[in-house]
């Protein structure tokens, strides 16, 4: 009875054990510097471009006027400030 018990907890800390250590290779995979930058490239792409592949124009016109202002607004300081 008290091998049975023993096997017992030594099968449960082996899988406490085997449990721990996925937890820390996800955690160590999650953390990788070049996994968040892969995950932050992909949270880009995904407002820019449908899952289908089709550019997603209602985020992308607002963001490229944005661009073209910001130029323009140098552009008339510049000249007004020479």
């Amino acid at each position: 009875m008290a091998k049975s018990r023993n096997d017992a907890l030594v099968d449960e800390i082996e899988q406490t054990r085997e449990h721990l250590a996925r937890t820390i290779d996800e955690l160590v995979d999650r953390a990788s510097p070049k996994n968040i930058a892969s995950r932050q490239v992909d949270r880009v792409k995904a407002r820019f471009v449908a899952p289908d592949g089709s550019p997603r124009f209602e985020t992308i016109v607002p963001v490229v006027g944005g661009v073209v202002a910001v130029v323009a607004a140098a552009v008339v300081l510049r000249r007004l400030l020479k």
